[in-house]
C-alpha cells in the first residue's frame, strides 16, 4: 500500500509562518522539535491574558486530519499545557500567534494536509 507523501514539520512551519506573515499576523516558534516528524502545537494568544492551543488530528473513520482546539483558558494555564506536552514529547514544535481577534488560518484550505 502506497503513502501520501507529508512535508516535514520544519518545511510545514516555515509555510505557516509566512502566510501568517502576509495576513500581517505576529506569529514565532516558541520551540522547535524534530525537523522531520515532530507534531505542532498552535498557541493563539489574544493579548488580554487568554489563550488557545490547536494540535492536529487525524479521524480514523474519514482519513482527514483537522485542526482541534486542545486547550483554551487564562494563558499561564494554556502555558502550563503545552509544557506537560513538551516534557512528554521533545520532537513537538511549538508556535506561538498574538492575534487579538483570535486569527490562526488554521481553517483556510492547504493547512490541514
Amino acid at each position: 500500500m502506497a503513502t501520501e507523501p507529508r512535508l516535514t514539520a520544519d518545511f510545514w512551519v516555515r509555510a505557516y509562518l509566512a502566510r501568517l506573515g502576509l495576513a500581517d499576523i505576529p506569529a514565532y516558534v516558541t520551540h522547535r522539535g524534530d525537523a522531520v516528524a515532530g507534531a505542532v502545537l498552535v498557541k493563539c494568544a489574544t493579548l488580554d491574558g487568554r489563550a488557545r492551543t490547536f494540535q492536529r488530528s487525524f479521524d480514523l473513520m474519514t482519513g482527514n486530519r483537522a485542526w482541534v482546539s486542545l486547550s483554551e483558558g487564562a494563558e499561564p494555564e494554556v502555558d502550563a499545557l503545552i509544557a506537560r506536552q513538551r516534557a512528554r514529547d521533545p520532537d513537538l514544535w511549538v508556535v506561538e500567534i498574538e492575534s487579538r481577534d483570535g486569527r490562526t488560518l488554521l481553517d483556510e484550505p492547504g493547512l490541514s494536509d
